[in-house]
């Protein structure tokens, strides 16, 4: 368990802290029921949520706390999902971390901001932010790997496609659930039923919404996009069939007659002259030869090809 000064730099605190101290204390599921030398912390620990089982991005407000979980659409090198649990009270905030993925955060906000305001409600938001910081970005890989498909499909190499398509699918899915909770979660935070947060932090958090707002609308026009490439790709493959039908049809069409003079000269009654003339058989070549051009050259002239 480490503990952390929330101010400028979020140095780490040595000793026991004093109880106006506004501090973070970072912690695993194991370390939850650890008692902490810290008095005002300690009786937290046992409310704050482990992200083990955690499977939405929520916030719930209690009579001496907030408290909820994090779970991002994104996973570690070793394939772990990562997410959090958190619980903030006005001068504590607990954040339960099982992947290291936080520490990593915390040391970056700890470079980045020398002018951090202090208050628990202001670190949730940097922290909110440098959680979805690159999420645009992730999300440009995405279109243009639509873009890459949508190519493809258009130059008729379409293998793999129906397996691509559905895991991007659910990727996007994915992450439109991802940005629709944490807007419930910023529209819980944005009551402030507790007052745990100051003027200038419910600002924070309103610029953190539409921020997300705009995520969750990219991720919605990302979803159409894939489904207008869905719909081209099933277009390209009702005119393939279309293709194959249409010569099965001309081909059909030409058979056809020849068929009928198959069947008229299998016959065999007695008096059919051609059955006894000399020149029969080439006469019945030639007929069917005719047949065939005159077939083609009345499908050329209609435009069937």
């Amino acid at each position: 368990m480490d503990l952390y000064h929330i101010s400028s730099d979020l140095s780490l605190v040595s000793g026991v802290p004093e109880a106006e101290e506004i501090l973070l204390a970072l912690v695993t599921s194991e370390e939850l029921t650890h008692p902490h030398p810290d008095p005002v912390l300690e009786p937290y620990l046992c409310h704050t949520p482990s992200p083990r089982d955690a499977q939405v991005c929520k916030a719930e407000t209690h009579r001496k706390y907030l408290c909820g979980t994090i779970v991002t659409p994104r996973h570690t090198r070793e394939n772990i999902p990562i997410a959090f649990g958190y619980l903030l009270t006005d001068k504590r905030m607990i954040l339960c971390d099982d992947t290291g993925v936080a520490r990593q955060m915390i040391q970056r906000l700890g470079r980045q901001n020398p002018q951090r305001e202090d208050g628990v409600g202001a670190f949730f938001y940097e922290f909110l932010e440098l959680l979805i910081a690159k999420d645009m970005h992730h999300l440009q890989e995405l279109e243009e790997q639509l873009n890459q498909m949508e190519e493809s499909v258009l130059a008729g190499n379409m293998e793999n496609f129906d397996q691509q398509m559905s895991g991007m699918r659910k990727e996007l899915f994915g992450w439109i659930r991802y940005y629709t909770q944490l807007d419930d979660l910023i529209c819980e935070f944005q009551e402030n039923e507790n007052g745990y947060f100051s003027e200038n932090e419910l600002r924070m958090f309103h610029m953190a919404e539409k921020r997300i707002g705009r995520l969750l609308s990219e991720a919605q026009a990302l979803r159409e996009y894939g489904i207008q490439v869905r719909e081209l790709f099933q277009s390209e493959i009702d005119i393939r069939q279309n293709r194959i039908m249409k010569i099965l049809t001309i081909v059909t069409t030409i058979c056809l007659p020849l068929s009928l003079i198959a069947g008229w000269y299998g016959m065999n009654f007695s008096h059919m002259p051609e059955l006894t003339w000399r020149y029969g058989y080439p006469m019945v070549i030639g007929v069917s030869a005719g047949v065939v051009l005159l077939c083609l050259w009345i499908m050329k002239k209609k435009k069937f090809w």
